[in-house]
C-alpha cells in the first residue's frame, strides 16, 4: 500500500507542469485576441486642418451675403413702389456678389444654400465674431440697411488680412455693400447708416523718404515678363491715375457752376492730397514716381458734360485701387482699401454706378449660378447694377 501511494503521488506531480503549460497557452491566446481587437478597432479620425484665413473670410462673406439676399427678397415681396424697387436693386447686387464669392471652383457651400442668422463672421485676427444678422431679425428695411452696412465693414476688415486675389474681392464686396446701404436708405426713406470703422486710417502716416542712394534694385518676380503686375507697378499706376484725375478736375472746374463747381473744388483738393500721399508711399518703398505730364487726353463727351465726365473718371480709378489692394500689404493695403471706398463714393456723387464689384473688371453674365438655383425677384425694367 505504501509503495502504491508513493507512485500515485509521483504521477500527480508529473501532471502539474502539463496543466500549467496549457494555462499559459490559453492566457497567451487571450492576450493575442485582445491585442488584435484593439489593433483592428478604428481610432477617432484625425481632425481636418483649419482652412486658411482667406477661405474662412470668403465663406463668412458668402454666408452673410446669402442671408442678406434672402431677407431683402422677402421684404421686397411685402412692399411696392419705390421701396420695392430699392430692395430689388439690393437683392440683385447681393445675388451677383454671392455668385462671385461662390466662384466656379468653390463648389456648393453649406453656408451658401441657406445661411441662417448667427453665422459667424471672421475677423482680421482669425477669430470668429457675430454676424451682422445676429443682432436683430432682418424684418424691416431699416434692419436690413444696418446689417448691410455692418457686413460691408466686416468685408473691408477681412480684406486687410486675406491673400491678394481674395483681398480684392472682399474689398469690392464690402465697398458695394456700404454704397448699397446708403442707396437703400434713400430709397426707403430711412436714416443713413453709420459708417463702420475702416481697416486703417484713410490717410497713411507720412512715411519717411528713403535716403538718397539707399534704395536697392527691385527684384523681378520669378516668371514675370514685361507687363506683369507687381506692387511697384501697381503703386506707380496709382500715382499716374491720380495725376490724370487731378488734371480732369482742373479742366471740369472751369466748366461747372453752382454746387457742382463747389463739389469739384473740394474733390480736386482731396485728389491733390491723395496724389501727394501716393508719391510719398512710392518714395518710401523705392518705387520710381511717374513724371507728371503737362496735360492728359480728355474725350469730347467729358468737355460737353463735365459732371458725368468726372463720374467716369472716378469710376476709372477703381480697378487701379483694386490692383493695389491685391498686390500690396500692411499699411499700403489699408490705404488702398480706403482709397477704393472713397473713389466709389465720389463716383456715386457724380451719378456713376460702380457696379456690384467695384475695383474688379468682370463680366457678371459669366459668373456661375448659385447652388440653390433660385432666381432673385425681378420687376419689369429692373437691371443689375453691374449691367453695362
Amino acid at each position: 500500500m505504501t509503495t502504491w501511494s508513493v507512485v500515485k503521488d509521483d504521477t500527480k506531480e508529473n501532471r502539474r507542469p502539463g496543466r500549467y503549460f496549457r494555462y499559459g497557452i490559453l492566457a497567451s491566446l487571450a492576450v493575442m485576441v485582445i491585442s488584435l481587437g484593439l489593433a483592428l478597432t478604428p481610432g477617432p479620425p484625425p481632425q481636418a486642418p483649419e482652412p486658411p484665413f482667406s477661405e474662412r473670410a470668403r465663406a463668412a462673406a458668402l454666408a452673410e451675403t446669402m442671408q442678406l439676399r434672402l431677407a431683402g427678397s422677402k421684404l421686397a415681396d411685402a412692399v411696392s413702389g419705390a421701396e420695392r424697387q430699392g430692395l430689388l436693386r439690393a437683392v440683385t447686387l447681393l445675388t451677383t456678389q454671392a455668385k462671385a464669392l461662390n466662384g466656379p471652383d468653390q463648389g456648393p457651400s453649406p453656408s451658401a444654400t441657406g445661411a441662417a442668422a448667427g453665422t459667424p463672421a471672421v475677423t482680421a485676427s482669425g477669430t470668429s465674431a457675430p454676424s451682422s444678422g445676429q443682432a436683430a431679425p432682418l424684418d424691416s428695411p431699416a434692419a436690413l440697411i444696418t446689417a448691410l452696412s455692418a457686413s460691408g465693414g466686416q468685408r473691408l476688415s477681412d480684406a486687410e488680412g486675406s491673400d491678394g486675389g481674395m483681398a480684392r474681392l472682399l474689398a469690392a464686396v464690402g465697398t458695394a455693400q456700404l454704397l448699397q446701404a446708403s442707396s437703400l436708405a434713400t430709397a426707403v426713406g430711412a436714416a443713413a447708416p453709420d459708417m463702420p470703422a475702416l481697416p486703417g486710417p484713410a490717410t497713411p502716416p507720412a512715411p519717411a523718404a528713403a535716403p538718397a542712394g539707399s534704395c536697392p534694385p527691385v527684384p523681378t518676380p520669378s516668371g514675370a515678363g514685361e507687363g506683369t503686375a507687381t506692387p511697384a507697378t501697381a503703386l506707380a499706376m496709382t500715382v499716374k491715375t491720380e495725376a490724370e484725375t487731378v488734371y480732369g478736375y482742373q479742366v471740369a472746374l472751369a466748366r461747372l457752376e453752382g454746387t457742382g463747381a463747389g463739389s469739384a473744388a473740394q474733390l480736386l483738393a482731396r485728389h491733390e492730397s491723395v496724389l501727394a500721399e501716393a508719391e510719398a508711399l512710392s518714395r518710401a518703398q523705392c518705387v520710381d514716381i511717374p513724371a507728371r505730364e503737362a496735360g492728359y487726353t480728355l474725350g469730347p463727351l467729358f468737355l460737353e458734360s463735365p459732371a458725368a465726365g468726372l463720374g467716369s473718371l472716378e469710376a476709372g480709378t477703381l480697378p487701379v485701387y483694386g490692383d493695389l489692394v491685391a498686390l500690396s500689404d500692411g499699411s499700403t493695403r489699408q490705404w488702398a482699401i480706403s482709397g477704393l471706398l472713397a473713389a466709389a463714393r465720389r463716383a456715386a456723387l457724380w451719378g456713376a454706378d460702380s457696379g456690384p464689384l467695384p475695383g474688379i473688371v468682370v463680366d457678371t453674365a459669366q459668373l456661375p449660378e448659385l447652388p440653390d438655383a433660385s432666381p432673385a425677384p425681378q420687376s419689369p425694367g429692373t437691371e443689375s447694377p453691374g449691367t453695362p
